[in-house]
């Protein structure tokens, strides 16, 4: 090769790189430029953007005892691995945050705080092993669920959950799970159980765990229209007994949930499609619910359809968030809508995950908003993790 080629080929190398880029500086620029997210509703936490591919969900909260709060969400969708749990900080109620930690092998996640501790129970991944975790350190590092004494409290696999009350009664912890050892595809083959621990003992342990029997639906429930039960709530009943209050995929309705029997003991879960079901607007869609002692109620914030929004698939119904209560359980009306927007396609605020505080509620969502980039992909994949309060809640 002479001088003159090589400089030839040196200039070209030289023309192409600059072209490259100038074409990154340039995308970036654009596209950072555009971001906005000053319409999202609440506090944002956490924003993950419809072209990661990589999804936000699972959020969960508590209220530590010095007043602060810790909130964690997970990613899902083909940009992620479907096995990570973040943890967020608050130390101003909920104005600003920080990230803290990134939990690999944990998902579908509840932050609680048991004697003293902070924990996050779940499954180290889509459809995997039951896992708890333990951190002594407000959420900065976590204990390694390596075997059945360190948290590995299923080693079965498929098992399924998501961000579900942790109760405790009569000297009990209590927790809803569901496995996926069932047949006929998503909702369908979800088997729902209890698990319950003594209150004194190490959660880490797999043997301090008592799970109930699993309980496998049927397609012939509700004339036909039931599509199967997932992400359980563990309740207290106003005459002391616990139950399991499961999300229903009911069509064209969505407004049923579906009530499971736990024994005192633990051992045993059961259901009666003849009295079972009841009224629960939104029930379609994961709900926490949670008891007042002040109002003696039950609450509740849930994806309610308004008329103006019903059609074919309520499952992908979630632009409202709306209040709800119970003196019940049984009976379930709509108090006050939250959040709503007119786009049922793209936004959501949904599997929502909330405290009492005082007169008020915090709240985690994980929501799909306008980002002056496109938005999200759809409602269901959300594209931020979002801080809410509702004020003085009791009087709606």
């Amino acid at each position: 090769m002479t001088i003159n080629s090589m400089m030839g080929f040196s200039k070209k190398i030289f023309f192409y790189l600059i072209l490259f880029f100038s074409i990154i500086f340039i995308s970036h620029l654009t596209y950072s430029s555009e971001q906005d997210h000053s319409r999202v509703p609440g506090i944002v936490i956490d924003y993950s953007p419809a072209q990661t591919k990589k999804y936000i969900g699972c959020p969960s909260i508590v209220i530590m005892p010095n007043g602060d709060y810790i909130a964690s969400h997970s990613f899902f969708g083909p940009g992620s691995n479907n096995n990570l749990t973040r943890i967020h900080h608050s130390k101003d109620g909920g104005k600003t945050w920080k990230s803290i930690a990134n939990i690999t092998g944990q998902w579908w996640s509840t932050l609680f705080l048991h004697n003293g501790a902070l924990y996050i129970m779940g499954v180290n991944g889509r459809y995997g092993l039951a896992v708890i975790r333990r951190s002594i350190d407000g959420g900065k590092t976590w204990s390694e669920p390596k075997d059945k004494d360190t948290g590995l409290l299923h080693e079965d696999g498929k098992y399924h959950c998501a961000p579900v009350p942790v109760v405790v009664h009569k000297g009990y912890i209590w927790r809803a799970m569901e496995d996926a050892w069932g047949s006929g595809g998503w909702g369908k083959h979800f088997r729902s159980f209890m698990m319950s621990a003594p209150v004194d003992a190490d959660l880490l342990k797999a043997k301090n765990w008592t799970s109930s029997n699993r309980l496998a639906s049927d397609s012939t429930w509700l004339y036909g229209k039931f599509g199967g039960w997932l992400e359980g709530n563990a309740v207290v009943t106003p005459d002391s007994n616990i139950v399991n209050i499961l999300r229903v995929d009911y069509h064209p309705d969505g407004g049923k949930a579906a009530v499971i029997k736990i024994s005192s003991d633990g051992k045993t879960a059961s259901f009666d499609p003849n009295n079972g079901f009841i009224d629960f607007p939104g029930g379609c869609k994961k709900f926490t619910i949670r008891y007042d002692h002040i109002s003696k109620k039950y609450w509740t914030l849930s994806n309610y359809i308004p008329d103006k929004f019903r059609n074919s698939n309520p499952n992908w119904t979630r632009n409202t968030l709306a209040l709800i209560s119970s003196p019940d359980l049984q009976h379930w009306s709509v108090c006050k809508i939250i959040l709503q927007h007119p786009d049922v396609e793209k936004v959501g605020f949904q599997y929502v995950d909330w405290k009492f505080e005082d007169n008020d509620i915090v709240a985690v969502s994980r929501t799909a908003f306008d980002d002056g980039i496109g938005g999200a992909h759809n409602c269901h994949d959300a594209n931020y993790f979002t801080f809410h309060r509702i004020i003085n809640f009791r009087n709606e």
